[in-house]
């Protein structure tokens, strides 16, 4: 790879900040200029005095003082709104990881698409809810998005390996590990705990990622992203079921040919995929062992039960803010889950009731976008009181 490529990772304190980390430390080939999270201190500082960053971001300014005091020398400290997006900002950065949760990374991506570098998605929220901000601003010369996103990695690695021109692109199957309560039914799901949706079988996750891989709403914003990413319909994409996540996602081309990226499920392999591209680490993560490997399921999604993924679908062809309004919603309702304010079963209940009330408006400027996710996320908490109250 030559000289070592400069990187900021923004959320670096979060499953995948970590494991981004982790891919850093275990090579030679990268250099963490820059780190930032919303609040989380105590582990920014233990990342700082590691990796002696060029510079530390908070977004809580709250916490700037606590924080400020135990940076190593060299490392400047930026605090307050604004403050993990200016990372990209830094001339020496070349690639920018966003691993900020949810809707909050908007700001990231577009920072980074704008000054004409290299962002490491694993936001898709930012993506889905501000497509035609983030398309405007990927068209800056030098700008280019490289999905972390397990699926659209694997889609990524099955496009550049076929050299395929876009007409030759027939369908995108996304694979679904199912999450939890796979093979279940509504019924007996209504009494679902907090600790129970948040006991993935196969992937370690925050918490708002785990709800919404169980209740398929994870998959549903896939969707809506490979949409993006990849310049496809709603309709040429796909999902199935395959619950052994060996499988990470499948390209079928004109002709029929189908090809497919298996792995092991590690994150650290779409995370170093994205930060070396367009070369390889030499780290084999989630190297499959052939003598163990029996079998590989595939199933049919249970659209009814798990209704966000029917939702985003429905999403996705209208198109616009429609979006914008689904991942709002889906914020507020799995808070609200986590919270204890709401059951499992609400939560695609809200989504949809919200969806019912849906407002078509022109996403032009990032202004728009985050208009049309506060009045999402209001006619989402609307139908939580309206909820409440018919209790």
């Amino acid at each position: 790879m030559g000289e070592r490529r400069r990187i900021a990772i923004a959320g670096s304190t979060g499953s995948i900040g970590t494991q981004a980390i982790d891919v850093v430390q275990s090579s030679d080939s990268f250099e963490v200029v820059a780190i930032g999270a919303s609040s989380s201190t105590e582990r920014l500082a233990e990342q700082a005095a590691a990796l002696r960053p060029k510079v530390v971001a908070l977004a809580d300014g709250s916490k700037a003082a606590e924080l400020a005091d135990r940076l190593p020398p060299g490392s400047e400290l930026r605090a307050g709104r604004g403050a993990i997006a200016s990372l990209a900002e830094l001339a020496e950065v070349e690639v920018v990881l966003n691993a900020v949760v949810g809707f909050a990374g908007l700001d990231v991506t577009v920072s980074t698409l704008e000054r004409g570098k290299r962002l490491a998605l694993a936001n898709k929220e930012s993506l889905i809810a501000g497509a035609p901000v983030v398309q405007r601003a990927r068209q800056t010369p030098g700008a280019e998005i490289l999905p972390v996103d397990s699926e659209h990695c694997a889609i990524h690695q099955c496009l550049s390996a076929s050299r395929a021109a876009g007409s030759e692109l027939s369908r995108i199957v996304l694979t679904a590990s199912g999450g939890p309560f796979r093979g279940r039914k509504t019924e007996d799901l209504r009494q679902v705990t907090v600790a129970e949706a948040l006991d993935h079988p196969t992937w370690s996750m925050g918490p708002k990622i785990t709800v919404d891989s169980s209740t398929l709403m994870n998959k549903g914003l896939e969707v809506l992203e490979a949409k993006e990413l990849f310049g496809a319909s709603t309709d040429q994409i796909e999902v199935v079921v395959h619950p052994q996540s060996i499988v990470h996602s499948m390209v079928e081309f004109c002709d029929g040919a189908t090809i497919a990226q298996l792995s092991e499920p590690d994150m650290r392999l779409p995370i170093g995929y994205c930060l070396g591209y367009p070369d390889r680490l030499q780290l084999p993560y989630g190297s499959i062992d052939w003598s163990r490997l029996s079998f590989l399921q595939f199933e049919t999604p249970d659209y009814e039960t798990f209704a966000c993924l029917k939702l985003a679908f429905e999403a996705g062809r209208l198109g616009g803010a429609a979006p914008a309004w689904l991942n709002a919603a889906n914020e507020v309702a799995v808070a609200g889950f986590l919270e204890g304010r709401l059951g499992w079963c609400q939560i695609a209940e809200v989504v949809g009731e919200t969806m019912a009330r849906f407002e078509a408006s022109e996403l032009g400027r990032i202004g728009d976008v985050l208009e049309a996710d506060l009045l999402a996320r209001q006619r989402a908490r609307e139908v939580i009181a309206s909820l409440g109250q018919a209790a």
